[in-house]
């Protein structure tokens, strides 16, 4: 099996915007599917890497990051996945994980050839991501468990796209496999 990271999109949030009441019900559905995820993950020595919206803060660092959600008014979002100390950290500005980031040169340094995929928000920066990850010829994992959704019409959409359209492999949380 190839090399497998974890890369956890856009979980370490505020909720302090215009589609966070929609959000946030989808988010503690998710929550338990990821903890398993970056259990296993950490757990078989796999990379975890964290890929957060800078949210117009271009002064901001991970450490920002995080203190701001631990800050925000759903904390009980945040502490369950924030980065341990051997978790990896991207700053991205726009939906796609890879747009103008160094992620595709650090998966390179890391002989990463799988990522598995969880977060937010499964319509928007889930499938871009999935999309940017296919064109640069990654295997990609969903765990449909562990997305979080604004629009669930939207979601199942996107799902169904990643998996037919980017070959992205769709599963349940407990059918990912990490391989350390």
């Amino acid at each position: 099996m190839p090399r497998t990271a974890l890369i956890v999109i856009d979980m370490l949030n505020t909720y302090d915007h215009e589609d966070a009441d929609a959000l946030v019900a989808s988010v503690r559905e998710a929550l338990p599917g990821i903890t398993t995820l970056l259990e296993h993950a950490r757990a078989s020595e796999s990379p975890v890497v964290y890929v957060n919206d800078n949210f117009g803060e271009w002064r901001s660092h991970h450490g920002e990051i995080l203190g701001a959600a631990l800050a925000g008014r759903h904390r009980s979002l945040v502490e369950p996945i924030a980065p341990d100390e051997n978790s990896l950290f991207v700053v991205k500005a726009r939906h796609s994980i890879f747009f103008e980031t160094p992620l595709a040169y650090l998966l390179g340094q890391l002989k990463v050839e799988r990522l598995v995929l969880c977060g937010q928000v499964t319509e928007q920066c889930v499938l871009y991501s999935a999309l940017d990850a296919h064109i640069r010829h990654f295997d990609v994992v969903v765990a449909d468990g562990a997305v979080a959704h604004i629009d669930a019409d939207l979601a199942e959409a996107a799902l169904r796209m990643m998996s037919r359209n980017m070959s992205a492999d769709v599963c349940a949380v407990e059918d990912v496999v990490f391989d350390g």
